[in-house]
């Protein structure tokens, strides 16, 4: 019976450390929100807690093709 409650305490104080996360970037002070913001954010939420235990997760983004002249 402990078992089954002990994942769900887990996942919700990892939310809350993800929201503090957010918090602490100001991501909730901007007032305009678009894809990208809204996507920093819920990554930002997801993640946050990894950065508190010194991983710093990020994504190298490949180079992308120029367009032709």
């Amino acid at each position: 019976m402990r078992s089954r409650t002990v994942l769900p305490v887990i996942i919700v104080v990892w939310l809350l450390i993800g929201v503090l996360a957010a918090v602490q970037r100001g991501y909730f002070n901007e007032s305009e929100q678009n894809c990208a913001t809204i996507g920093s954010t819920l990554v930002t939420v997801l993640a946050g807690p990894l950065n508190y235990v010194g991983l710093n997760p990020s994504i190298d983004c490949p180079e992308l093709p120029q367009p032709s002249e």
